[in-house]
């Protein structure tokens, strides 16, 4: 952002003293060691228009260079180390179930975590998002991207079926990891969200733990509904090889919260400076004093005024 403004503003009411002197001021003589500087102030009526004029322009324009003008440029220099967090959606059929948002019992999980996925989507600033949604299969619904609105829009079109309608965690786990592993990100998230038990994977438990802990990739661990609907000590389980947290949401607000403190704790750190930047521009107003002034005495002196 640019701002115009002095360094010594008072100085500018040097003017008001010169306009004072100029109206009620008489000259007695001529100045003997300095005959051009208190001649400044002369009127001769000979010559009014163009002396008086000169002499206006380096009078105010000294004192504006006195004042000393400048141009504050202030820059931002803001480095954001963003993050790459996959989000890994159950489709299953289980997620038809409604009574999960008590202040709209007709809705089902599915659509109630489509509206608080989106607003986590929504409040990352500068982070790398993308997608896996599972049920009987895992595919990526979306590629990490910085597309918000890209992302939105996938997350309000998903369906449940389309994947079948059981439940295969540990795939999309993997799926996941998968996705990851192409990023060049310090920080790595995957973030985890079902209502029910791992019934269809192909790849075991165990080498899915084993793939977890290998990787430099946080996990966070939500199940939601009735903690009979999912297996908590299997999802605390990933999560704690994650080095991440293990959720369980009843509700819809309960799982808005936990987004919101995932949200939190995973926050992209920004390194803020701001770089100040002064030009000063006293030199312009001086050269044009020194041009007017070298002006009055020679014209005036020419005219023998």
């Amino acid at each position: 952002m640019n701002q115009f403004n002095f360094e010594y503003p008072y100085l500018l009411l040097v003017i008001l003293l010169f306009v004072i002197c100029a109206k009620f001021c008489k000259e007695r003589s001529r100045a003997i060691f300095f005959p051009h500087v208190k001649s400044l102030m002369v009127k001769s009526a000979k010559s009014t228009s163009w002396l008086n004029i000169l002499k206006w322009i380096g009078i105010v324009s000294a004192v504006i260079a006195l004042a000393s003008p400048v141009i504050t440029k202030t820059y931002s220099n803001s480095k954001k180390e963003g993050r790459d967090i996959v989000l890994i959606i159950d489709s299953s059929d289980s997620m038809r179930q409604r009574g999960f948002d008590p202040k709209d019992l007709w809705r089902n999980k599915f659509d109630v975590v489509k509206e608080v996925v989106g607003d986590f989507i929504e409040r990352r600033k500068s982070d790398r998002i993308g997608m896996v949604t599972f049920a009987d299969i895992a595919f990526i619904a979306a590629p990490l991207t910085f597309e918000k609105k890209f992302l939105t829009d996938i997350t309000r079109m998903q369906k449940m079926g389309v994947a079948g309608k059981r439940t295969a965690i540990n795939d999309a786990i993997v799926q996941s990891y998968n996705l990851l592993s192409k990023s060049k990100a310090k920080s790595k998230i995957a973030i985890l969200l079902t209502d029910g038990v791992d019934n269809m994977s192909k790849i075991p438990f165990d080498d899915v733990i084993n793939l977890i802990e290998k990787r430099d990739i946080k996990l966070y661990t939500i199940g939601i509904g009735d903690a009979r609907d999912y297996n908590g000590a299997y999802l605390k389980a990933l999560a704690t090889a994650g080095k991440g947290e293990a959720y369980g949401a009843r509700d819809a607000s309960t799982l808005e919260k936990i987004y919101d403190e995932i949200d939190k704790l995973e926050a992209t750190k920004i390194d803020d400076k701001k770089i100040v930047q002064h030009t000063y521009l006293y030199i312009y107003p001086l050269f044009l004093a020194i041009l007017a002034l070298l002006g009055f005495v020679y014209f005036r002196n020419v005219k023998g005024v």
